[in-house]
């Protein structure tokens, strides 16, 4: 049974969402990088991020503790095994997505994350959703309806979003770790595969004499990376699982925001269409996360 504590949970997950939307901005900094350039690099700079947050907040033991019970219980091992790849997978999406022209997929991917986890909250953990909850739901539903009408398909990239994230967290909780200690070891499980797509790829002949990806712009990506995947993580476990859903939204409209102010990019009246009822969606979750806190037992 998990102890829940909304105050502490919301505030990291609307930082988090504040800290990724920020991180597609920060992608453009690395041009020439591919996205699986910017992938490999990221897990190699979060890594050590991750294990100074370990050493730094004291749980250098917990992380022993958890790998030691991946080798004992292979139940346990699978289950990181599996969650690794799965976040492997999404990190690379996202880098790779604004590169090809799929960053629409993508974001649509995210409108319907929430919407996947707050279903998996109500028919997988029987979680009970009140008034406001299931009207931002609608809300919400709404403006990925007219979105969906507007690209008129689901396309892979939207189908690996969508559904891809839900087992992962489904999965976390089973392997029922404090969050950060299972975020480095997941992504030190990745690190075997990123190093090789470095010694394969093209990024090293591009990065020669660029002394400020080296010092400045490769490392402030492994941290950013750091303290926003950790914020999410931890607030996956610290709010029911329904709320934690609808508050994903927060990082579409945020998204948005960073679109037009620092990318330049243009928001139709069309988007508005469907950026309008999430913004809805997200002010009614913000008002029952208020009213969550208020009741919460103290």
């Amino acid at each position: 049974m998990n102890q829940y504590e909304p105050g502490r949970g919301i505030a990291l997950s609307v930082g988090a969402s504040a800290l990724f939307a920020l991180l597609s901005a920060y992608a453009k900094l690395l041009v020439p990088l591919t996205g699986l350039d910017i992938f490999a690099w990221r897990i190699i700079w979060t890594v050590p991020g991750a294990l100074l947050l370990i050493a730094l907040r004291g749980r250098l033991p917990a992380l022993r503790e958890l790998a030691l019970r991946a080798v004992r219980e292979p139940r346990i091992g699978l289950a990181l095994g599996v969650s690794a790849a799965l976040l492997g997978v999404q990190l690379w999406v996202f880098l790779w997505a604004p590169l090809h022209g799929r960053m629409l997929d993508v974001s649509l991917g995210y409108f319907l994350l929430p919407l996947m986890m707050v279903l998996v909250g109500r028919f997988y953990y029987h979680e009970r959703l009140d008034g406001l909850q299931w009207l931002a739901v609608v809300c919400a539903a709404l403006g990925v309806a007219h979105e969906l009408w507007m690209t008129r398909a689901f396309s892979w990239p939207t189908l690996l979003v969508a559904l891809g994230y839900p087992p992962y967290f489904v999965l976390r909780r089973k392997i029922n770790a404090d969050s950060l200690t299972a975020f480095a070891l997941e992504v030190s499980l990745l690190f075997p595969v990123a190093i090789a797509f470095v010694a394969t790829g093209g990024s090293l002949a591009l990065l020669a004499g660029r002394y400020d990806m080296w010092f400045l712009l490769l490392p402030g990506l492994g941290a950013l990376s750091t303290v926003a995947l950790a914020s999410y993580l931890k607030a996956s476990r610290l709010l029911p699982m329904a709320l934690f859903g609808i508050l994903g939204y927060v990082e579409p409209v945020l998204l948005v925001i960073v679109s037009v102010t620092l990318l330049r990019e243009t928001l139709s009246a069309a988007q508005l269409a469907t950026y309008g009822p999430i913004w809805i969606a997200v002010a009614l979750t913000a008002l029952h996360g208020v009213r969550l806190v208020r009741f919460a037992p103290r």
